[in-house]
């Protein structure tokens, strides 16, 4: 609930709000936990309770649904992202930011007409300057 309510709290003020679940397949774990083992560079990516964390599979799965299902809302939705494939995930984030971002419909601000016709001026004082190397 506190969850949901800051994320409202921060839609209102008009922030938006995407939260992305990266979701890793059991055989991709594995096969990235094998890299690390197998590769001197990566092994400060590997811990032993690694392999303790991974026997508790289906208890994640069902606590990743519950906290998935009871946080996403149409101010701050959730986007399972499937994320075997790096490239993949990173580009369908990538794509779904691009698409929200248009659809803020962003504009610069605008200068009222009176401020605008000072801006000839404001050019001429500049350029009356002469160059001032420092």
């Amino acid at each position: 609930k506190e969850i949901k309510t800051f994320e409202h709290t921060l839609a209102r003020q008009g922030t938006l709000v995407l939260k992305f679940f990266l979701n890793v397949s059991r055989d991709e774990q594995k096969r990235r936990f094998l890299e690390r083992l197998d590769d001197p560079e990566k092994y400060w990516k590997f811990n032993d309770g690694d392999l303790a964390e991974r026997k508790l599979w289906p208890d994640y799965q069902f606590a990743i649904e519950e906290a998935l299902s009871a946080t996403s809302t149409s101010y701050a939705p959730w986007f399972l992202i499937p994320a075997d494939d790096k490239w993949y995930a990173r580009a369908a984030i990538a794509d779904i930011i691009a698409a929200r971002l248009e659809q803020l419909d962003l504009h610069y601000p605008t200068v009222p007409l009176d401020e605008q016709a000072k801006f000839a001026d404001y050019a001429r004082q500049l350029e009356e300057e002469g160059d001032t190397a420092s």
